[in-house]
Formats: C-alpha cells, sequence, structure tokens
C-alpha cells in the first residue's frame, strides 16, 4: 500500500466508522486503481482528470458490471477528495465526473462487413441514391453527428487537403480528415447528383432534398434505417450508429483516444470513452503485445 491510501484507510475507520466489509471493499478497489496508475507511471497525486475515465472504460472492458464500476467510482471521489482535503494532493480528478452519465447503454456498432453493405446499398445510376451513398461514405468517414451532416455547406469540403469544414456543438468549429473514397463519391454526387435537385432560390446546403432545400435530420435518419434494411442488416441502425462504428473501428485500429475525442469534436476525453469500446480480440492484442509476463 502506498502512504495515501494508509491514511485514507485510517480516516475510514477512525472518522467514518465504516463496516469492516466496506472497508476491504474500498482497500480492495483503491489497490486495483494505483496498480493500474503505477503501470503507466502515475500515482494518486499526478493524475489527471483524463485517466480516470479510462480506468473505468478498462473496468467495463473487463466485464464488470455497472454497478461495480459505480461502486469503484465512489471508493476513488471519496479517495481523491480526502487527499485535497487533507492538502496532499491539489486538484481532485473526479470532480468532473458526472455520475448519472457513466457508461449509458451504448448505440449498435457495425462490424466491417455490415458497414460494407449498407454502404453499397444505394443505387448509384440515380441522383437520389448517389445522394445517399455521398451521405454514408462522409458519416462513416469522418464521424460527423446528424446535424453535423445535414448542416455541411458547399464551400465546407477541401477537397484538396482532404478535410471537412464542421460546426458542432455550441457553435465550435473544427477540421476533420476525411478518407479518399468518400472524396470521389462526394465529388461525384456534387458534380452529376447535386445539380438535379437545385431550385431558385439557390441553398448552399451540400445535401439537398428533392425539394431543394437542405435535408432534415429526420429525412436522413428515414433514409438510413431503409437502406440497413435493403442491405439486410437486422440490427437498430441510425446516424449515431456510424458515428459509433468510425470511433470504434479507429480504436480497434490503434488510434490514440485522444486524437478520436478531437475528431468526435467532444470537448472532454470522458465523452469519447462512453462513446468508444475496443472489442475483445484487440484488448488480446494489446495485453499480449505489452504486458512483461504475456
Amino acid at each position: 500500500m502506498t502512504p495515501e491510501l494508509d491514511r485514507f484507510l485510517e480516516y475510514l475507520i477512525v472518522e467514518r466508522g465504516l463496516a469492516e466489509n466496506t472497508l476491504q471493499a474500498y482497500g480492495r478497489d483503491l489497490r486495483h486503481y494505483l496498480a493500474y496508475l503505477a503501470e503507466r507511471g502515475l500515482t494518486a497525486t499526478t493524475v489527471g482528470r483524463d485517466d480516470v475515465p479510462c480506468y473505468l472504460l478498462a473496468l467495463r472492458q473487463s466485464k464488470l458490471n455497472r454497478k461495480t464500476v459505480a461502486r469503484h467510482l465512489s471508493a476513488l471521489r471519496m479517495f481523491h477528495r480526502f487527499l485535497v482535503r487533507d492538502k496532499v494532493a491539489e486538484t481532485d480528478p473526479t470532480a468532473h465526473i458526472d455520475r448519472s452519465r457513466i457508461f449509458p447503454k451504448l448505440p449498435g456498432c457495425l462490424t466491417y462487413e455490415e458497414v460494407g453493405a449498407l454502404l453499397a446499398a444505394p443505387d448509384t445510376s440515380k441522383p437520389i441514391g448517389l445522394r445517399n451513398k455521398a451521405m454514408l461514405e462522409l458519416l462513416y468517414a469522418s464521424g460527423l453527428r446528424v446535424s453535423e451532416l445535414v448542416g455541411v455547406c458547399l464551400g465546407c469540403v477541401d477537397n484538396d487537403q482532404g478535410i471537412i469544414r464542421v460546426i458542432g456543438k455550441g457553435d465550435k468549429e473544427r477540421l476533420v480528415p476525411v478518407g479518399d473514397e468518400a472524396l470521389v463519391w462526394l465529388r461525384k454526387y456534387q458534380t452529376t447528383g447535386r445539380p438535379t435537385f437545385e431550385r431558385q432560390p439557390a441553398d448552399d446546403h451540400l445535401f439537398l432534398t428533392g425539394l431543394g432545400h437542405g435535408m432534415h435530420r429526420q429525412t436522413f435518419w428515414r433514409v438510413i434505417t431503409k437502406l440497413a434494411k435493403q442491405a439486410g442488416i437486422r440490427k437498430r441502425v441510425h446516424p449515431h450508429t456510424l458515428r459509433h462504428s468510425f470511433a470504434t473501428h479507429l480504436l480497434e485500429g490503434g488510434a490514440d483516444l485522444r486524437a478520436i475525442q478531437v475528431m468526435l469534436g467532444h470537448a472532454d476525453i470522458s465523452s469519447t470513452v462512453i462513446y468508444t469500446h475496443v472489442s475483445r480480440v484487440r484488448l488480446q492484442d494489446i495485453y499480449n503485445r505489452y504486458h512483461p509476463r504475456a
């Protein structure tokens, strides 16, 4: 045990008078937490606010249920508050974590094969199919929110740089990379598909409806649901499913969590932890690669 943990457990006995079973549970949870930090070169006084959500994610990925993870968080909260109160640490890295939002039910994630089937579903010989294809490709390539997708304007896509300018929550602007395949379909849509939807007065939204207006979220929701059924996907599929699949597949491919945070437009990495998960295969690969006794 560390001196900080010793002092905290003594505090629980002397000042809080906790039952023996509760005391043992707190000690066990915190020893596990401190061991996790030590493996990353951190201590109870140097841990940052981004590290705690990553630890909670690791607990969930080890198949602990939400109730058990919530108990771990309760121990962490009390421990770090004690360290701040006792002037051992300057800040509490758990202060920003909203207990009510700990690992809500995640939206479904598509497999690579399902994504391929969905992207192949639109009939690109028709303008509306070309539009739907471009929207799906962009959504999966960039992880945009559906509100961001339908809000993309003509001048937002930089084909030369391979990036798209997005206005996200709180009117915050960010630049997101877009893959070559999505750019190809965006160009096809802009040159041969979009002109058939254009009306006067001109609308500068990239994706237009048959009436020549910018598309609404609900309209695209219906489009993607219909195409998923057409592709033979039995899961519930909606726009956020592709956003979640985008982040998950990046993470499984080895992308850094903080890079995904930037691309998704999350102000806090705890939100990124909530919306991404790693497959058991990926976890096993990481363990085999980095653990000294794997």
